[in-house]
């Protein structure tokens, strides 16, 4: 190991079914760091652009960051990336969990998996040691039941699995990767992607212990870090991120009815603390982490469901509930359920869903085009039974299984304008018309819609936020809502690039490092001596890489693009009627372009940013100054 890393990247090519180890040196990691980094170079290196999403020559590619594993709050995320089969241009999820640390205890910094296998395989890596095993056992089952099959095969309890579900053996658009059961790598359809290669799992087992450079400075940090999580994080442990949905809704900030409206009226029947009160059985907890939001839930009403599969998240409660007007909870955790047993993005889902619950509603879409169901808002037993039909590409379930935009295109009739999208992913539950510089975040990530790179305009009302922010030369409180002039543009600059960096680095975003105990915890893992103008710059860099990969993929600027609902007025709540213009987002868009050093005609990083970040391999052949 090498000053915080292992320095081994595991490279299997399932057609061939050969395995090899590449040592990238250190150089590599401080250029890339890892997670979004290491999966933008893959990319970058690959034929993908110009491939099907479910060509073999897609990597997939598991990509731990450079804290994860070691033993500080925060750091059980790893990110798992590839082209999108959603969006067919760069695909990138985080997860957290304890499999990225299980990986990096194995000895490796990322695997790297190309080609497609005959049949169903799993891979199985074990202290430093890879080998491709027979799957066709577990094709088709649930992920309780394939965890279960593939510990009792290798005899050890602790072995950690990733695995694509039946929806990305059956490329539904949107499958996730299930961790450990109850994390989901879930946008972009990555599991989709797995199941084109018949990778049904990766299983991985390490005992070594990681070293970092500093390891007494990084146990000062950790007992800090604890310290602050233990006098201020008591609400969130006992409610996790499903606790917001009572502050969203009184805010005016929860997205309802395909985002027509930001309040759920019976909000209370679906809130984090009605989860705890009665249906929680236990909290559970990543890596490392002593805030425990994880929940485990248990019904045995109407819905049956398991403590195994854990419980719903913020995203998923919202997703499949006040987006589609659902307010029965155990329909809902039952919906949860079932998406983590067969691998479905929530989000993706939910909205997807909700989006054929509008087009009915507006007669658009009728019993004809759905086999006769009848989908409306409100109705919680047409949205699970939706949820096992995508997962099956059942009936009308094969539609939806594409996502909203695509399925929008096949019925067609004005249906397109209700998608709530950007690039064909799915808006997370976060709506720009409250959260205005958000939208420029939505409209311009490489991956589509996305809340987890992004700035949350709201956070910047925060004076403690606002103090963090003067090392960047910002002085002054951002306005909040409905602005998006210059100020608030840069500092959505500044912010999208550290949120990509953090994705490169494997922490939990919800932790209270800031940038300051960021940079003290590189260095006590790496010993590099960094400071916040390398890592902004790392953010940067990974986020032009992705870009030029777009447009290798076909991207274009009419690409980031702000979808027609943003542009309706919010129909009720706090900012009732609130809207973003096209034009006025357009033109956010062209100034932040500027600010990031993209070229407003194709998008791409402008030659002299690529130059100045390092990256003179991927300026264009035909740029002033190239060699012909």
């Amino acid at each position: 190991m090498t000053q915080g890393m292992n320095n081994r990247i595991a490279r299997i090519d399932l057609t061939t079914r050969s395995i090899t180890t590449e040592e990238p040196g250190q150089g590599f990691f401080r250029t890339v760091v890892g997670g979004w980094g290491l999966i933008a170079h893959e990319l970058l290196q690959s034929d993908a652009a110009a491939a099907d999403a479910f060509d073999p020559v897609n990597p997939l590619v598991f990509a731990p960051g450079i804290a994860t594993g070691f033993p500080s709050p925060g750091t059980g995320r790893h990110a798992v990336g590839a082209k999108s089969p959603l969006t067919g241009g760069f695909g990138e999820a985080d997860v957290g969990g304890f499999w990225g640390t299980e990986l990096r205890r194995a000895g490796y910094d990322g695997i790297v998996i190309t080609g497609k296998s005959e049949s169903p395989v799993y891979v199985w890596v074990e202290d430093g040691d890879v080998e491709i095993r027979n799957a066709d056992h577990l094709w088709g089952k649930p992920t309780v039941d394939v965890e279960a099959e593939i510990r009792e095969e290798l005899g050890d309890s602790n072995v950690r699995v990733a695995q694509c579900g039946l929806a990305g053996e059956n490329l539904v658009r949107y499958a996730c990767i299930m961790h450990d059961i109850s994390r989901a790598a879930g946008r972009c359809g990555l599991g989709a992607v797995m199941g084109s290669k018949n990778l049904k799992a990766v299983a991985v087992r390490g005992t070594a212990p990681l070293e970092a450079a500093e390891p007494e400075k990084l146990k000062e940090l950790s007992n800090c870090i604890n310290g602050f999580i233990k006098e201020n994080y008591a609400n969130f442990t006992a409610h996790g991120t499903s606790g917001n949905i009572t502050r969203l809704h009184e805010a005016g900030q929860l997205p309802t009815r395909n985002f027509q409206n930001a309040t759920f009226e019976p909000y209370a029947k679906i809130c984090g603390h009605r989860i705890s009160e009665v249906y929680l059985e236990g909290r559970d907890t990543c890596y490392a982490c002593p805030i425990a939001c994880k929940r485990r839930v248990k019904a045995d009403g109407g819905y049956r469901v398991s403590p195994e599969y854990g419980g719903p998240e913020y995203e998923s409660v919202a997703a499949l509930g006040s987006i589609c007007e659902v307010d029965d909870l155990e329909a809902i955790l039952y919906a949860n359920q079932l998406c983590n047993a067969h691998g479905l993005d929530t989000i993706s889902t939910g909205v997807t869903i909700a989006w054929a619950m509008e087009a009915f509603d507006r007669g658009l879409l009728t019993p004809e085009d759905t086999a006769g169901l009848d989908i409306r808002f409100g109705d919680a037993k047409v949205m699970v039974q939706l949820v096992e039909m995508i997962a099956k590409r059942e009936g009308f379930g094969n539609v939806l299984a594409e996502g909203s935009l695509r399925a929008a295109r096949e019925i067609g009739r004005e249906t397109e304008t209700f998608a709530v999208h950007v690039k064909g992913q799915e808006a997370p539950m976060h709506d720009p018309r409250v959260k205005f510089a958000l939208g420029i975040g939505y409209a311009t990530s490489p991956t589509g819609a996305d809340h987890m790179h992004n700035i949350h305009d709201t956070r910047y009302e925060n004076d403690a936020t606002m103090e963090q922010l003067a090392v960047l030369g910002i002085q002054e409180k951002a306005i909040a809502f409905n602005d998006l002039g210059p100020k608030k543009i840069r500092l959505a600059a500044y912010e999208i690039a550290w949120s990509t960096f953090q994705n490169c680095v494997g922490l939990c975003m919800f932790t209270p490092y800031g940038r300051q105990r960021t940079i003290e915890l590189i260095n006590a893992i790496t010993g590099w001596d960094t400071n916040l103008f390398e890592l902004m710059k790392a953010g940067e860099r990974v986020l032009a890489m992705a870009r030029v990969f777009n447009a290798r993929a076909g991207f274009t600027p009419s690409d980031d693009t702000h979808v027609p609902r943003f542009a309706e007025p919010l129909g009720s709540g706090a900012h009732a009627g609130s809207h973003i213009p096209q034009e006025t987002m357009a033109e956010a868009i062209g100034l932040y372009y500027d600010m990031m050093g993209w070229d407003r005609g194709t998008g791409m990083p402008l030659p002299s940013k690529l130059y100045e970040l390092g990256l003179d391999a991927l300026v264009p052949a035909q740029a002033p100054g190239t060699i012909k």
